[in-house]
């Protein structure tokens, strides 16, 4: 028993160590948790699934899918499509059967495996991995369209690729005398009656019982939780594997539902997906035999390229013709197809099954799909961003900056960031706040940013900060409160009213984004005074010869240090650092009086100071305390925003 939890332990802590790792080096996690998985089970035999969990094992790996599948399934929303939905529908209704039959084909003729396992095993390689394209997807900051049409092939075709599976392994218990015919297509024909119309009705029913409030908050997710896992055992007793269809379109009848509480829920199941998927890949990898693994010659070699660089690139390109498509994109989603987990998982079942049903190389099965899954995975986790790059299909050139709220403040930093390479948008929900960007040629979007509409046009992952500088301090609370899961609590940050509240009035120190400066006092109303008064942004690089020390003492009085930009095009927000300082190459954007004029300035301003009749020093003194907006010399131009 103590040995059992010490593997346990160890397979979660190895999995979320591959993930944390892979973040920090840009890595592709899926490379670490093979390399994880290898190690732990063929190489030195410390983990081995089968005999240390059991009769356990295949059904908590089938579980474990179908989790993963029906969180999928809660990203597709069908107002996404909008561009793709030709190209979608033919990578599902034509590609899909298409590589099934020539990968069979293939898999007999070039691989060498017998019709029954070649048949399952085409089939099982009709799935593209959503958990590998996922990640791939967010680090290669894809273009939308390819990036929507991968997404939607990845989760759907996972589903339907189990099911051709169980159509070509019933096939063979058929024509082996093991099942009748008769049986086995009414089976087929009522398991896909079952699994999309239970599934569509499992995902309304769980919509209108949340929606209606007859499930408290605090059970929700457990509510879901056994409705998934309830849905897809009932329709497995129906025909094996076909409950992965019913969760994948219960998963996309609730994406596309109106529930107030599904973010919250997806947010959960993607934490759940990441350990699950951790855990999956070192479990199955580790399940691998190593005597099977030395089996594999120059057949299986030919095989995984045929796969690749033969039947998928072909069948794309001419399913693909008259999508709507660039060449471009044809090229690129022909290229893109890296297995993934349900790929490994159903070969693993289905080799087991054909064994015990006397099909010789069913465990050559399991090796030919980790042949295929390792090298798809390294060879399009390592291409994908480069050959985004060189076709021009990436969004943009590196993570940019969403600003909510239209003033002369954000179209002044806007622009200063455009000019250093930073890619940024400014939204609004009033059309006139817009007016000065757009003149400026800054990039504007007009609408509620909280809007369902604003989540499928903005492309949020094309943004790594989110800067809410609206006049209402409220308002900006709740855009930092809502984009903080998504971009990241660090990554959001917003300016304040500058209104000392007593406690009463003070909100939650969970809501909100960081404050823009190290001044949490600066509000809206003082940062636009500060641009009436001639306040600009400036960029400046530092070098070996002109230090951070050096930088300071050139900037006059008042200036506000916002961020600094690495060489490696990071954006470091003041406001989050207190101890590091900008290095050498580090570009530093920072507001206050223009540097060529402030000795001027300052002189003038000493001079119209000294020039009040009947004013004291205290006098003085007393009215440079007055808050900015207050000052009677600096009142705000009616005509502003």
């Amino acid at each position: 028993m103590h040995d059992i939890a010490l593997k346990l332990a160890f397979i979660g802590a190895a999995g979320i160590a591959a993930q944390w790792i892979a973040w920090r080096t840009h890595l592709p996690a899926i490379v670490l948790l093979l390399a994880a998985g290898f190690v732990a089970g063929p190489l030195t035999d410390f983990i081995n699934p089968v005999r240390d969990f059991g009769d356990v094992y295949r059904p908590v790996v089938s579980l474990a899918v179908a989790i993963i599948l029906f969180e999928g399934g809660l990203t597709l929303n069908f107002r996404e499509i909008r561009e793709t939905s030709m190209g979608v529908r033919r990578l599902i209704y034509f590609a899909g059967p298409l590589v099934w039959a020539t990968t069979a084909l293939a898999a007999h003729y070039v691989g060498g495996l017998s019709w029954p396992t070649a048949a399952v095993l085409g089939a099982i390689l009709v799935v593209t991995g959503p958990t590998v394209i996922m990640p791939m997807l967010r680090h290669a900051q894809l273009a939308s369209r390819p990036a929507s049409l991968l997404r939607w092939e990845a989760i759907v075709n996972d589903a339907l690729g189990a099911l051709f599976a169980v159509i070509a392994f019933e096939t063979y218990m058929v024509t082996s005398g093991h099942h009748e015919a008769g049986n086995l297509l009414l089976s087929i024909v009522f398991a896909a009656v079952v699994a999309v119309g239970g599934g569509y009705l499992l995902g309304r029913f769980i919509a209108y019982t949340f929606t209606r409030g007859h499930v408290p908050e605090y059970l929700k997710v457990p509510v879901l939780f056994a409705v998934v896992i309830s849905g897809f055992a009932l329709t497995n007793v129906i025909l094996e594997e076909a409950g992965l269809l019913t969760v994948t379109v219960m998963g996309i009848t609730l994406a596309n539902s109106r529930m107030a509480s599904l973010g919250d829920l997806r947010r959960f199941k993607e934490a759940m997906t990441v350990l699950l998927v951790s855990s999956l890949f070192i479990l199955l990898t580790a399940a691998l035999d190593m005597d099977v693994i030395r089996q594999l010659g120059w057949q299986a070699f030919a095989f995984v390229v045929m796969v690749m660089f033969v039947i998928r690139p072909v069948i794309i390109g001419l399913v693909t013709i008259g999508a709507g498509l660039s060449w471009k994109e044809r090229l690129l989603v022909g290229w893109i197809a890296p297995r993934g987990i349900v790929a490994v998982a159903v070969s693993g079942l289905f080799g087991a099954a054909l064994t015990a049903n006397g099909v010789a190389d069913g465990p050559v099965m399991v090796a030919y799909a980790f042949a295929v899954v390792t090298a798809t995975i390294l060879a399009h986790a390592f291409t994908l961003t480069p050959l985004a790059r060189l076709l021009d299909l990436r969004s943009t050139a590196r993570p940019g900056v969403l600003i909510v709220g239209g003033s002369r403040f954000t179209t002044n930093l806007a622009v200063r960031l455009q000019d250093d390479g930073v890619p940024v948008l400014i939204t609004d929900r009033e059309y006139d706040r817009l007016r000065e960007a757009r003149l400026r040629e800054i990039p504007t979007w007009f609408g509620e940013v909280l809007s369902e509409e604003a989540h499928h046009r903005l492309d949020v992952s094309r943004f790594s900060t989110v800067i809410a500088a609206t006049a209402d301090d409220a308002y900006n609370t709740l855009v930092c409160t809502d984009f903080g899961p998504e971009v990241g609590r660090d990554r959001v940050f917003q300016i304040g009213d500058g209104r000392p509240r007593p406690d009463s009035q003070t909100m939650n120190f969970t809501l909100g984004g960081r404050p823009l400066t190290r001044d949490p006092e600066q509000a809206y109303f003082d940062l636009r005074a500060l641009i009436d008064r001639g306040y600009v942004f400036t960029s400046t690089t530092l070098t070996d010869e002109f230090t951070y020390e050096q930088y300071q003492e050139s900037r006059p009085d008042k200036t506000i240090l916002l961020l600094w930009i690495t060489q490696g095009g990071d954006l470091v927000f003041r406001s989050t650092t207190r101890e590091n300082n900008p290095a050498p190459g580090h570009k530093l954007i920072s507001f206050g009086p223009p540097p060529r004029d402030a000795e001027t300035r300052r002189r003038e301003h000493e001079e119209w100071r000294n020039g009040k009749d009947g004013e004291t020093s205290d006098e003085r003194e007393t009215r440079d305390t007055v808050p900015l907006e207050k000052q009677p010399s600096d009142p705000p131009k009616p005509n502003l925003p």
